[in-house]
């Protein structure tokens, strides 16, 4: 015989974990008190059972409680024989001697967490013999980080599935919590409870970005999604390092920032954050045309910010089963604060999922999203397109219907923001002489139009469309195109909003 075979061979002569010892006493103490059920309902299914005549019985016991019924060897001898399946579940003396084999009602629970502990074992053994199927090439058409993936998401679904926790929470302890959120709004200034945005005012209507919620910042081309994504994350990852320092100045941030760049390189997405805080046009950099004083404050803001908690990740098209994977190591790893993705569209759904169309995919991704936020305990920060319905309109203010594939993204979000800009469109409407039929009636337009453009140079409008938790309403923010930054609107004087 091959060397290489006979582990293999071994391997295949193994049988599945299974206790039917454990069977047979949780469905004895179940028909002597069905008050036993209580203790393995929440998480015991007829299909957890290995012997599948085991299953039955406990579905006709189950089915019988929940219907406010008797459920003994009696009853279900009835029962049985009413349907034609008593000699089938093993006859009259297989119920009794499942009555023999029960040992004590009170070990119940620990009966059937033993079954569904051997279930597990088994589906794990199944997702293992599909892991080495597939990559014997069983699946062609999976290539291996596929592969890896769909590994990923299936002990993901197993785990969800199979997850024996949850359950109910006392209200004294859902109180002790609420006064805890309390008392850090409390000592922290600004009332923020949450995660900062760096925004003062859009922190004042929010209260920060709380764990657990799914954040939804939508826009039309231009608008600015990215630009203020990335303040949000500067932001964050600022008031992060800020609390650990006032703390002790070697201390290093409770969290980081996780930003999922789809569409732009860590590359550029690091230089659009040095253009911001050098003040210095991104697109003066990239063509070089900067002079030995603006590269020395290129490099002396690089250093003040490279210690920032923020880490890029630019996989183009990640799945969510990736994104999943690589969120939770970070946050076991370094700890998570905040998860931000550029762009929601630009995700796929998990690997090994085949959603009918584009809604259902969309719907997949934002459920997972929320899923997401709520297992790791932290806001996610998600950027959507809007549909072209925005630019048909006479007001190009955004509305909720304006989300593409808008059903789901708005009803699994917390929070929807747009970002708007009134001096986007308004440049495309300057007045052009040939449309006058004199010069008056030119300049009095152009008169017109320059004032209006003075009205709304440099603003840009955060509206806050949903918030479950909160008021809704209007942000006004200061945008300097030249840097494409956002930061708080000095609603007193003219001028910068921030540095």
């Amino acid at each position: 015989m091959n060397t290489i075979d006979s582990p293999l061979l071994g391997l295949s002569q193994r049988l599945p974990p299974s206790n039917q010892q454990a069977e047979q006493a949780l469905l004895g103490a179940l028909l002597a008190n069905n008050k036993a059920y209580e203790r393995v309902s929440e998480f015991l299914a007829p299909e957890h059972f290995v012997d599948p005549l085991h299953g039955r019985i406990f579905q006709a016991i189950a089915r019988r409680i929940e219907a406010g019924q008797l459920a003994d060897a009696i009853t279900l001898k009835a029962e049985f024989e009413h349907s034609g399946l008593l000699d089938e579940v093993g006859g009259v003396a297989y119920l009794a001697q499942l009555l023999s084999a029960m040992v004590g009602i009170i070990n119940a629970g620990e009966y059937g967490r033993a079954i569904h502990d051997s279930w597990l074992r088994r589906q794990l053994i199944d997702i293992g013999e599909t892991v080495v199927n597939n990559a014997f090439g069983a699946e062609a058409e999976l290539d291996g980080k596929q592969q890896i993936e769909f590994a990923e998401q299936s002990l993901f679904d197993l785990a969800s599935e199979g997850n024996t926790g949850g359950g109910f929470m006392t209200f004294e302890r859902a109180l002790t919590d609420a006064i805890q959120g309390a008392e850090r709004a409390f000592h922290q200034t600004g009332g923020v409870s949450g995660v900062s945005t760096g925004l003062r005012d859009l922190d004042a209507k929010t209260g920060g970005l709380h764990p657990s919620d799914l954040l939804i910042l939508a826009g039309r081309p231009g608008m600015g999604k990215t630009a203020l994504a990335t303040k949000i994350a500067f932001g964050a990852a600022k008031s992060l390092m800020d609390e650990a320092r006032q703390r002790d100045p070697a201390a290093q941030p409770k969290g980081t920032v996780a930003v999922f760049s789809l569409e732009m390189s860590a590359e550029q997405l690091a230089t659009r954050l040095l253009s911001e805080e050098a003040r210095i046009s991104g697109e003066r950099i990239r063509r070089g045309d900067i002079g030995q004083k603006d590269f020395d404050k290129f490099v002396q803001v690089s250093r003040e910010i490279s210690s920032l908690p923020i880490m890029i990740d630019d996989t183009p098209a990640i799945t969510l089963s990736a994104l999943r994977t690589r969120c939770r190591r970070l946050k076991r790893t370094k700890g998570l604060s905040l998860i931000v993705i550029d762009y929601l569209q630009l995700m796929r759904p998990s690997a090994g999922t085949r959603p009918e169309n584009r809604v259902l995919e969309i719907s997949q991704i934002t459920q997972g999203l929320k899923a997401i936020a709520k297992e790791l305990a932290v806001p996610v920060l998600a950027l959507s397109q809007l549909s072209r319905a925005v630019e048909s309109r006479e007001d190009k203010r955004p509305q909720l219907s304006d989300l593409r594939e808008s059903g789901s993204i708005e009803q699994d979000a917390d929070a929807v923001m747009f970002i708007y800009r009134d001096e986007y469109y308004l440049a495309q409407r300057a007045p052009k002489q040939m449309g006058f039929d004199s010069e008056q009636k030119f300049q009095d337009n152009l008169n017109k139009w320059q004032h209006d453009m003075e009205s709304v140079h440099n603003k840009a409008e955060l509206i806050l469309a949903k918030q479950r938790h909160g008021p809704t309403g209007k942000i006004d923010l200061f945008f300097e195109a030249e840097f494409t930054k956002f930061g708080d609107l000095d609603q007193t004087h003219t001028g910068y909003g921030d540095d």
